[in-house]
Order: C-alpha cells, then structure tokens, then sequence
C-alpha cells in the first residue's frame, strides 16, 4: 500500500490527496487505511520514510557496484542510481511535496529531516567522501530534482543547457546526458 500512496501523494501532494483518494488507488476501503495509520499524516510520514529507506537502499547498492572503491567513484555511481531512480516520477514528486509539507507541519518537517540525516550519513559512510564533496553530491541531486520536474532536459534554451549541462537524466533506460547525478 506504501508504494500506492507515493503515487496518490506524488499526484496531489499532502494537502491535495485523502486518505480516500490512497484508498481507491490501492483497491482497498478508507476503514482499512484507518485500521492501519491513525490519521493521513501518519499515513503520509509513513510514505515519506519509505521513500527514503529505497533511496539508501538504492544508493548502498550502486556503491557497493562502483567501478573501485574511490570516494569519486562511489559519489558517481550513486549519482547514476539516484538519477534513474527518479526517473520515477511519482517518488520525485512525493519527495518535493514532502520537502513542501515540511515547511508548515512539523510532523513530517521531523520525518524529512530523520530522512535527509540518515541519507547524509549514509552517503558519507558508504563513499568514505570529504565532507564537500558529499554536500555537492546532494547540491546536484537538488538541482536534479528541479531539472526532471520542470522538465528542463525537453526545453532548447540558453537558460535550460546551463541548468542541465553536466546532469544525467533517464527516461526509463535513455541517458540524456553524461556528468554528475
């Protein structure tokens, strides 16, 4: 049912999606979801944690797969996953729209951050990376997240190649472009 909610929560965002709206998507009734999580924003911290709990999954794949064991070299190969990964457009947008709630709901302001810390944590055990290159490693991740939801990649414009120029984007398995994550 996590996974539903991504989509339903990717859709609409916290504040546009009910727990009816997750509850048709999943096939299942609004009773069951209740039976499972208290309330939504229950519902939508559990979601939140689930997202970030496959990034590190994905990111500690992709670093024990590195092509050696280098900082550079794992930084760059969690790039490539995390960008593939968002190829998915549902766990992109259910991350922007947590980042979003996380401004006004304390709740899922603390999930985002337990979030972002074990992500931070992770990158940094995992790469053996210096403290900035782990900082510019989620910088690009950031601007990734710009670039694939406006979709920058699909726009011939100056102000478009300096946003993306450098970036890695997939659509299922096409790169658009060497570089960063």
């Amino acid at each position: 049912m996590l996974d539903t909610a991504v989509s339903a929560f990717g859709r609409r965002g916290y504040f546009g999606t009910t727990t009816t709206d997750v509850a048709e998507l999943a096939g299942i009734s609004q009773a069951y979801v209740y039976r499972l999580f208290p309330d939504k924003e229950a519902l939508f911290v559990a979601v939140v944690q689930h997202c970030f709990a496959l990034v590190r999954d994905t990111l500690g794949v992709a670093a024990d797969a590195a092509r050696d064991r280098s900082p550079e070299a794992v930084l760059d190969a969690m790039g490539d996953a995390y960008a593939r990964l968002i190829a998915d457009r549902d766990l992109l947008l259910l991350q922007m729209h947590a980042q979003c709630a996380a401004a006004s709901q304390p709740v899922i302001l603390e999930a985002v951050r337990d979030g972002y810390a074990g992500l931070v944590e992770h990158a940094r055990a995992v790469s053996g990376a210096a403290e900035g290159a782990v900082q510019d490693f989620f910088a690009k991740g950031t601007l990734c997240h710009l670039v694939v939801a406006i979709d920058a990649v699909g726009v011939d414009a100056p102000w478009a190649r300096t946003l993306t120029d450098g970036l890695r984007h997939y659509e299922g398995d096409q790169s658009t472009g060497p570089g960063a994550p």
